[in-house]
This record gives structure tokens, sequence and C-alpha cells, in this order.
């Protein structure tokens, strides 16, 4: 087993209006499945974590980014569809979490897009 791995995260999803719910994630699992299963406001995961659609985009704070590393490239295509997208767009489904993510801060936008599913 690596080390770490049955640890849990608490992860921090922030709301437009400044309105914060920590949310305990498993490591090994995705900011998407974690968001699922706390009822995460904004966060539809449409394609449920197939990475075909932009329904999970969040904003990793700043301070996370090398944490959680930059978007593969399917995962970078995918956000072209995105809304209002930066330089700390990711798609929760493609951001796994381990030990390292305790503390993480994603911000959720105010709006996702909807790809025709």
């Amino acid at each position: 087993m690596i080390a770490g791995a049955s640890q849990n995260s608490t992860i921090t999803f922030v709301q437009p209006d400044g309105t914060q719910q920590d949310v305990q994630a498993r490591a090994g699992g995705s900011l998407m499945e974690a968001a699922l299963r706390a009822n995460v406001r904004g966060i539809d995961a449409k394609c449920r974590g197939n990475c075909a659609c932009v329904t999970c985009h969040v904003y990793i704070d700043p301070d996370w980014q090398t944490v959680v590393g930059p978007p593969a490239a399917l995962e970078e295509s995918m956000l072209d569809f995105a809304e209002d997208v930066d330089n700390r767009s990711r798609l929760s489904c493609q951001v796994l979490v381990d030990r390292f993510c305790h503390g993480l801060i994603v911000h959720v936008p105010a709006e996702q897009r909807v790809l025709g599913l």
C-alpha cells in the first residue's frame, strides 16, 4: 500500500458568493467524486467523470496548482468548451486526490456550460 493512500483529505469548495463547504475526499478518488458525494452546488458532472463534458469545471486556488499539477492534453482540449476558463481552470473529474491535497481550496464557477449531454 502506498503511504497515505488510505487517508482522507479535507477539500474546501468555495462558491461564487464566498460560501465555503468542507468536504472529505478519499485518496485515489477525484475532486468530482468528492463533490458529488457531498452535494457541492455547481458541480453537475453530467458525464460522470469521463472527461466528455465540462460540467465539473473548477478553479484551483493558485497556491495549490503545483500540488495538483497541470491538465493533461485531453482535459486541456475539453477546457476549450468551458465558461470563463483561466490559468486556474481544471476539470474536477481529472484531479485525483492524494495525501498532499489536505486543505486544498477549489473555487466553483458561477455557471457550467452543458455540451449536449
